[in-house]
């Protein structure tokens, strides 16, 4: 069960339409596929989704990150020393998104070797996760059309809607074109994505007070370190931590400071194993969590599906497991099926990703 090799493959598949947001615009998804091999044929897989306007970390990083410094820093370990792993991943500063992949890729070696699937390993509280929908940039009646048509497709009846623009009030008038489109049944909640200020998130809560919402994430930056405690303390729903809480430390300060009553958590930046660490934080904090997505493919969303379906505490809320569907295409053999609003986990060994050979082929880049 030890490592022999792992691989950083680099692949480019378009979106159907570029996905718009406060810190930038996704147009094609550049990944990178990372494969951890063992000495006894198994191989884990995982997505590593670069965010250059985030975390710094682009596609040519991430494979030469991967191969360069944590392949060798690894190779020889058992897939079981996951804390060894962890802390020789950890001697490197930064590269999130680099780390997470190599992480659940063990995990899901891991699973394969065991014959368990990883939601199982993790905690194995439920089968399955209620969905949430991330509605990015555009004309209140386009993205009001985009969450009617997901809601009649797929059952899904809670939106992320991004917001963040200039002036504030572009996103407050898609809200409300939102609520009264989809009606009171339907659970709503903005992101900024650090594109505000402190006072221009706090007029644009105010001059959305009536519509419901349940939940604010990331609407100014947590450097600024005052308004940001300021917006917080006035406003009247929770208010999530996303960016800033890529570490369990920043998870700690954020809280603790009054910067942010709950967090995202995202597989594709903390992988399984810090994961649960922070659910346990959270746990002991007593704030809620959402898992969150960086836009991931269909092989990042089985990631997050299994870990939001692994524990109570990350099942309560829906998970942002949808924005796959607006690919033109994916590497599963097996896609992912959204009925009545839920995803179910992948029953079976391991993470249950299953790589069509001839996509891969198709969309790679480096052959």
């Amino acid at each position: 069960m030890k490592i022999s090799r792992v691989e950083a493959i680099p692949y480019a598949i378009p979106y159907r339409k570029p996905l718009a947001f406060a810190s930038g615009a996704v147009a094609t998804a550049d990944h990178v596929l990372v494969r951890v091999h063992t000495d006894d044929g198994i191989v884990g897989q995982a997505d590593a989704p670069p965010r250059p306007y985030t975390y710094g970390e682009t596609q040519t990083s991430i494979r030469s990150v991967v191969t360069e410094l944590f392949a060798p820093a690894i190779e020889g370990l058992s897939i079981l020393d996951r804390e060894q792993v962890r802390s020789r991943l950890e001697r490197t500063v930064g590269n999130p998104v680099a780390k997470a992949a190599v992480d659940m890729a063990i995990w899901d070696a891991i699973g394969q070797t065991l014959g368990v699937s990883v939601s199982e390993l993790l905690g194995g509280f439920t089968d399955r996760v209620r969905v949430s929908h991330m509605v990015g940039f555009a004309e209140p009646a386009a993205m009001v059309a985009e969450a009617e048509r997901i809601r009649e497709t797929y059952g899904i009846t809670v939106f992320k809607v991004k917001v963040g623009r200039r002036p504030y009030r572009l996103d407050v008038d898609v809200c409300r074109a939102l609520r009264a489109g989809l009606g009171d049944d339907v659970e709503l909640y903005v992101d900024g994505n650090r594109g505000w200020t402190a006072s221009e998130s706090a007029r644009a809560l105010a001059e959305m007070a009536d519509l419901g919402l349940t939940m604010a994430e990331e609407l100014c930056p947590a450097d600024d370190v005052l308004g940001r405690r300021w917006l917080v303390q006035q406003s009247t729903i929770p208010f999530f931590a996303d960016e800033s809480v890529a570490r369990p430390g920043e998870v700690t300060r954020e809280l603790l400071a009054g910067a942010a009553t709950g967090i995202s958590l995202k597989t594709s930046r903390t992988g399984f194993t810090t994961s649960q660490r922070l659910v346990g934080l959270c746990e002991g904090l007593g704030v809620e969590v959402v898992v969150g997505n960086q836009i991931d493919t269909q092989v990042g969303s089985l990631c997050s599906a299994a870990f939001a379906a692994a524990y109570e505490l990350t099942s309560r809320r829906a998970a942002e497991l949808s924005n796959f569907l607006d690919m033109t295409d994916d590497l599963l053999a097996d896609p992912l099926v959204i009925e009545h609003g839920e995803l179910k986990v992948r029953e079976g060994p391991g993470l249950g990703i299953a790589v069509d050979p001839e996509r891969l082929e198709r969309y790679r880049l480096d052959t």
